[in-house]
């Protein structure tokens, strides 16, 4: 990537000259530029583009009126993935209502950078992702325990934010599912671009037969968890995905990313069979995996099983546009790029699916 696209002052959201800190969009646009300084951070330093003066990093959180607290580094690597950020409050601002919403602390973390030095290593992870085995590594390792830190830190306050896009988002849902399951700490999440990999029935066209094949996709995950699962283990995973289910996660998912639209259709498949009478199918399809109950993975933790999550959506939901066929690389670097994201006037929609 060029270091034009890495200056805040001619790539970045430097129109939002004052955040509102009770506007969504605002929300949206700051944890993406935050996300995206892990990037710029990973890009200076090879580049040694360190010190005030040549690091384009600082000022995709300066801009916002945050500190840089803490690099995340990777052992294996020594790659930064992401980063702690605390937000100074205006000194004409401290004890301002404006502020009740605004965040104390943002981790973020970025995705996959095919640079020479940390590829290896993001690939890796992201087949790691695949198989539902990121709890095992020293990366998420090291992000849990800085969330984990960072709470003890912001104590009761708890105004603590995750931010990640693709691979870091994928960090960052995993620690904030660990903090809502383990702890009954529910953190603010931004969540863009979140890897779901899934048969590929969004990928169908007419939706009509698009709806059918939900819905037996549904009814045979409700079938092999009730042939494959005792009462009481049914009986433990309902109670568990219920007391998930407070903890509410906003996923920012373009709809023509093969590498994250299944989570449009995780969501509207559910919505569709409750519609239809099917709610106790949709639930049990909700909180299982065909390839969890397969292969009894009990020390895995599969991302896409989510009971709630406000769903922000952005391009068409169609397929094969003119552009993805004319070249298929820039197009995939479009619909799941951060740069998206971080627009404040755009108005995208949103919908919260609330699991009951």
């Amino acid at each position: 990537m060029s270091p034009e696209k890495d200056n805040f002052g001619s790539s970045g959201a430097n129109q939002l000259t004052a955040v509102d800190w009770s506007n969504e969009r605002h929300h949206r646009c700051v944890s993406a530029c935050l996300v995206n300084s892990v990037y710029v951070q990973e890009r200076d330093r090879p580049k040694n583009r360190n010190g005030s003066a040549a690091s384009l990093a600082p000022p995709w959180w300066e801009f916002f009126g945050f500190e840089l607290i803490r690099q995340l580094i990777d052992n294996d690597d020594q790659s930064i993935f992401g980063a702690i950020f605390e937000y100074r409050v205006p000194p004409p601002y401290c004890g301002h209502k404006s502020m009740e919403k605004a965040p104390k602390y943002v981790i973020a973390f970025r995705g996959t950078l095919l640079k020479p030095d940390s590829y290896k290593r993001d690939l890796k992870l992201d087949s790691v992702v695949i198989l539902n085995k990121l709890n095992r590594y020293s990366r998420f390792e090291i992000a849990m325990e800085a969330v984990v830190n960072v709470v003890d830190l912001g104590g009761s306050n708890l105004k603590i934010w995750l931010a990640g896009h693709s691979l870091g988002a994928s960090i960052a849902l995993l620690a904030g599912k660990t903090m809502a399951s383990n702890l009954g700490i529910f953190l603010q999440a931004f969540l863009f671009n979140p890897p779901y990999i899934s048969a590929p029935i969004e990928m169908i066209q007419n939706q009509k037969m698009k709806d059918m094949f939900r819905a037996a996709d549904s009814c045979l995950t409700a079938i092999l968890a009730v042939t494959m699962k005792n009462h009481g283990q049914r009986s433990a995973s309902k109670e568990s995905f219920a007391q998930l289910s407070a903890w509410r996660p906003s996923l920012f998912v373009n709809l023509e990313d093969p590498f994250c639209k299944g989570f449009a259709g995780y969501y509207e498949k559910r919505e569709k069979m409750e519609e239809i009478g099917l709610k106790k199918i949709a639930k049990l399809a909700t909180m299982n995996s065909k390839s969890s109950l397969y292969f009894c993975r009990k020390d895995s933790e599969n991302l896409r099983l989510l009971p709630s999550a406000y769903l922000v959506t952005n391009g068409s939901s169609s397929t094969g546009s003119k552009e993805g066929r004319k070249s298929p690389c820039s197009f995939l670097k479009r619909v799941h790029g951060i740069e998206q994201w971080w627009d404040p006037y755009k108005n995208l929609p949103s919908k919260l699916y609330q699991y009951q």
